[in-house]
């Protein structure tokens, strides 16, 4: 029996994607490959909407300014 149901389906499914540092952001691409590899995941679980939200990336999570976390807020 699966966790995902119809319902759940029907909805849009959001990728936050976001690394701290604009350092990490230009060498840690492997960080940032598995993030955006989410958006395949949600599509083999079923999701046909799927919103990613990168606008974040090089900002803090510890900063109270975050355009992309604001929006995925908004959105939920």
């Amino acid at each position: 029996m699966s966790k995902i149901t119809s319902d759940h389906l029907r909805r849009s499914a959001y990728v936050y994607i976001r690394q701290s540092t604009l350092t990490q952001v230009q060498h840690n691409r492997e960080s940032q490959r598995r993030q955006y590899g989410l958006h395949e995941r949600a599509q083999a679980l079923g999701w046909q909407e799927i919103v990613v939200v990168d606008e974040d990336l090089g900002h803090s999570g510890a900063g109270t300014v975050r355009a992309g976390f604001d929006r995925l807020l908004v959105a939920v």
